[in-house]
């Protein structure tokens, strides 16, 4: 072996060409093995965050037109209870008119009815009291006078 001896800071001989071809296979295999996988995963990654990202859009869009449709759903239905409550409110003002209206003619019925039964009661009473007036009068005057009243004159 021979012993080169050199002063120069870097020297040029095989050993460079050895190492610049070591250090490019090392290279080539850091490549392959850790930059490759490491970027695919970055790569990956960054579609995985930027997939969520887009879901979370979307998501957020498909909550405000759910909100939006929800919103407009309960307006409709409180509008359409609103009507509901006021034909109800309407077909129970007319029930009760109709309810009121009949308990009137029935009361005016019955009223009628009452002011017959009075007329014909007070007719028969005064039938009955003309009965027993003619022969109390009768007595009366006989007493009265003292003698006897035929009933032919009246």
């Amino acid at each position: 072996m021979q012993i080169v001896s050199n002063i120069a800071l870097i020297s040029i001989n095989e050993t460079l060409i050895v190492q610049v071809i070591s250090f490019l296979i090392f290279l080539f295999v850091i490549n392959r093995v850790m930059f490759q996988p490491l970027l695919k995963t970055r790569g990956d990654r960054d579609q995985y965050l930027s997939r969520i990202a887009r879901d979370i859009v979307q998501a957020k869009e498909d909550v405000e037109q759910y909100t939006f449709e929800l919103e407009k759903r309960r307006n409709k239905v409180r509008s359409e209870a609103f009507e509901i409550n006021k034909e109800l409110e309407s077909v129970g003002n007319q029930e009760a008119t109709d309810i009121v209206d009949a308990a009137l003619k029935e009361v005016s019925a019955i009223k009628e009815d009452t002011t017959r039964k009075l007329e014909a009661q007070i007719d028969e009473a005064r039938k009955q009291v003309q009965k027993e007036s003619e022969p109390l009068a009768i007595q009366i005057m006989e007493k009265i006078l003292d003698r006897r009243i035929s009933h032919e004159a009246h």
